[in-house]
């Protein structure tokens, strides 16, 4: 890996930890104590609901976890934001046109070549292929090679 690479490795770490995971908690520490603070304490009606500190949170947290939950649900199971969420991810992935490092370089589409190969010499002899078959297959041979050489197969949407 290289310089440049660790770096930007580090700053999605960073991103990932600070707006997931850090800004979250002090902000919801920020909402609860301004909110309690600077307006339930000045007002008085206010005051006999959430007598202290300690009340206000727990009335705020019991209804605002589920309520968040809720609000996440809807946003990952009715509502057209996630699955843009997900096209913009898509067009964005670079293994959407090439083969991802691991098993599927190293041995799914190697064995799927291979099988295509023997498949296709198999037809051949047996002359059960058309010539827009054999052109076919050489096509598919030709993808599956780049594939595993490293390379990108389609049109992606975005420069990798």
């Amino acid at each position: 890996m290289g310089v440049g690479n660790a770096v930007f490795r580090a700053w999605y770490y960073f991103r990932i930890g600070y707006g997931t995971y850090l800004t979250f908690l002090v902000a919801g520490a920020n909402l609860l104590v301004s909110v309690y603070y600077l307006a339930i304490r000045n007002i008085p009606a206010l005051q006999l609901v959430f007598e202290s500190f300690t009340v206000f949170t727990i009335t705020i947290l019991s209804i605002g976890v589920p309520l968040a939950v809720f609000i996440g649900w809807v946003h990952l199971k009715r509502s057209p934001a996630w699955r843009t969420e997900l096209d913009i991810g898509a067009e964005a992935n670079p293994y959407n046109y090439r083969l991802p490092p691991g098993y599927w370089m190293e041995v799914f589409a190697p064995l799927y070549l291979e099988l295509l190969t023997l498949v296709s010499r198999l037809a051949e002899r047996e002359g059960a292929l058309t010539e827009e078959e054999k052109a076919k297959t050489r096509e598919l041979q030709e993808k599956l090679m780049t594939l595993v050489a490293g390379g990108l197969v389609g049109t992606p949407r975005r420069a990798p």
